[in-house]
């Protein structure tokens, strides 16, 4: 499996190298003109983990982390149709813990429905979301005819964006350390709140919360 370091490398260098200019080229095409705010908030967020959809921002730490754990390793039971052996190979933890995780989550393998997943499907999906949003911030400031237009280029737009961008598989450490950090990250937008008061808030010990915090690098 290819190194962390590497893949985010890889990632970067997409974005830059063929995200920004086809934005830009989309928005020469039918703007005449480009808007650096909406390549900017484009990148940022693709360059970013597309776990978002997994994460209860509104639930306590550990009740968080329960359901995150849940729908991520449900997505990857539907992703390999149920195969055991090849998704601990992805996710880096051997069979038996895959089945006991299955059993502490309470998840039902013989009800998901393994049809045939594509993720590249639910990549062009995320990022056409993405598109979408961010242009979204323009409606009333651009002309109407022309915001048309760029909507009537988002699904072509998202397809080869998604083609460009690597895919980001994720071992199941990485999947946690991901969650766990853009769980904290969102909770310390309220840079008046005490480590104590925040602690509180998502139901954990004040000690717990700064030692995860100096783990993942970020500061109070």
């Amino acid at each position: 499996m290819e190194d962390k370091g590497k893949k985010r490398k890889g990632l970067e260098a997409a974005i830059k190298d063929k995200v920004i200019p086809l934005i830009g080229q989309s928005m020469e095409k039918h703007w005449g003109l480009k808007i650096p705010k909406i390549e900017e908030d484009i990148s940022d967020r693709l360059s970013q983990s597309s776990l978002d959809s997994f994460i209860h921002f509104s639930l306590p730490f550990e009740d968080a982390k329960k359901k995150f754990k849940a729908d991520f390793l449900r997505r990857e039971l539907i992703k390999y149709r149920g195969n055991i052996s090849l998704l601990a190979k992805f996710l880096g933890i051997n069979r038996r813990s895959i089945h006991r995780a299955i059993k502490e989550l309470g998840i039902h393998v013989d009800r998901l429905e393994m049809k045939s997943y594509s993720l590249r499907d639910e990549h062009e999906k995320y990022v056409d979301n993405i598109i979408r949003s961010s242009f979204d911030q323009y409606k009333g400031l651009i002309n109407e005819e022309k915001i048309e237009k760029i909507y009537q280029d988002i699904p072509k737009l998202s397809k080869n964006i998604a083609f460009s961008i690597p895919d980001q598989e994720m071992t199941w450490k990485e999947a946690e350390i991901a969650f766990e950090k853009e769980y904290f990250q969102y909770h310390l937008k309220n840079k008046k709140e005490s480590t104590k008061e925040l602690a509180g808030r998502i139901c954990l010990r004040p000690e717990t919360v700064c030692r995860k915090l100096k783990k993942l690098g970020l500061n109070k």
